[in-house]
């Protein structure tokens, strides 16, 4: 029996040497011992190489502004375990959380006796349905790795999305975009609709084809629905979406041509879900885009001096965080503090930051994903320094120097260390 997270850290540090391992059977062994949570609330289902998180972010706030209960699944959590799990933004207590898991124990130690040890994501997946049975009026789960396989792919939603397609966790997803929208399309269900984001048509090819085999109605950007009439002002981006005759003028808080994107996909779905028996009030909906944020989602974490924290975890993710970098601080003196996993693609990513930045540091982070330092650097030495990213922080905040504008930059669990060290301190 755990008594504390402390243990339960234990737990889950032991058993990553059971590795990741894509399938669906362990899950519904766990499940089917706790009588088919994920079964018992409706749900969306968000895939996607990236903007999963803040497209969910947008749909959240759309309904609790309308008075839903509202679970949600996330990965990673920069919060730590409970930070997975959430019911109107707030993490499942340290109390619930050692009993659900309390309760699942017998299930692990049942299919540890077998030889099929359930990973830590699988638990963790079906704690968080546990958690939602009866509690809420709709969940939206976020998958962690590819969709096909992933472990979040037992439920039955009302809902599929697929934000993007990008090259990632090749090792696990296929090395090709091709059999990366394979995976993610696996999330399709009998009769259930899909909303796709941005998707260039050698993918979208594979999704349609899914989505037929499966009677799916499919709404995509640029096909079904669009934007137009993009604005950048200080604080928001605005945009005109529309789908049919609708017409909506939109405002958001979030930066980046991409969260423009992500907010599109999100209208779309709370489109269908109204037309699903989701009552929605349309100022609400409109009010609660132009609030959101998303933390660690090119956020401003500190004022005097600038410091925004980025979640640029892959190539395609950089990509769209240097546009945004390069469109609203384009004369600015601009430092990037960079770290990653080693399963990423790090050093082209450095690359493609360089021309952007005045000063690039590079460090690393206590976690067994992460890259060191001198692979991250390797044939690299233009501008590059590196440093404790303690140090860094702290370096910066002494100085204070009020014209200088500072990016960290990378794996989310980097980000997430940094939010709190500065938050805390």
């Amino acid at each position: 029996m755990f008594q504390d997270l402390e243990q339960v850290e234990r737990f889950f540090k032991e058993r990553r040497a059971f590795g990741i391992k894509p399938g669906l059977t362990r899950m519904y062994n766990l499940l089917e011992s706790q009588s088919n949570p994920h079964l018992n609330f409706k749900a969306i289902h968000i895939a996607g190489t990236n903007g999963k998180g803040s497209t969910l972010t947008f749909i959240k706030n759309a309904l609790q502004k309308n008075n839903y209960k509202v679970g949600v699944f996330t990965s990673p959590s920069l919060t730590g375990y409970t930070g997975h799990m959430l019911i109107d933004d707030k993490p499942i207590g340290e109390e619930n959380f050692l009993r659900l898991l309390n309760q699942l124990l017998p299930a692990i130690q049942n299919l540890d006796v077998l030889d099929m040890h359930p990973t830590e994501f699988e638990i963790i997946t079906t704690i968080a349905f546990m958690y939602f049975n009866e509690k809420i009026d709709i969940a939206i789960i976020e998958a962690g790795m590819g969709g096909r396989e992933d472990t979040t792919n037992c439920i039955r939603p009302i809902l599929s999305i697929i934000t993007n397609i990008a090259m990632d966790h090749a090792n696990y997803l296929g090395g090709s975009l091709e059999k990366i929208a394979y995976q993610k399309a696996g999330i399709i269900k009998q009769d259930v609709p899909t909303v796709v984001g941005k998707v260039d048509y050698p993918c979208f090819s594979i999704i349609e084809k899914e989505a037929s085999n499966k009677n799916s109605i499919i709404y995509c950007l640029e096909k079904d629905f669009f934007y137009d009439e993009v604005s950048n002002i200080k604080d928001k981006q605005t945009f005109r979406w529309y789908h049919d005759k609708l017409r909506i003028p939109i405002e958001i808080k979030m930066k980046g041509m991409h969260q423009i994107e992500n907010s599109s996909v999100a209208l779309m779905a709370l489109k269908i879900l109204q037309d699903l028996a989701f009552p929605l009030d349309r100022e609400n909906v409109l009010e609660s885009f132009r609030s959101s944020q998303l933390a660690g989602r090119f956020e401003k974490i500190y004022d005097k001096p600038e410091i925004i924290l980025d979640g640029a975890h892959n190539s395609d993710g950089m990509a769209a965080f240097l546009n945004t970098v390069h469109n609203l601080y384009k004369h600015r003196r601009k430092h990037l503090v960079f770290a990653g996993f080693h399963d990423k693609d790090l050093t082209n990513m450095l690359k493609m930051a360089l021309p952007y930045f005045d000063t690039v540091t590079v460090t690393t982070f206590d976690h067994p994903r992460a890259e060191k330092v001198e692979n991250i650097i390797k044939n690299l030495s233009e501008r590059i320094s590196v440093a404790s990213w303690k140090e860094k922080v702290d370096l910066i905040l002494e100085q204070g120097e009020l014209d200088q504008h500072y990016f960290f930059a990378g794996s989310l669990t980097f980000i997430g260390l940094i939010r709190d060290y500065i938050t805390n301190n």
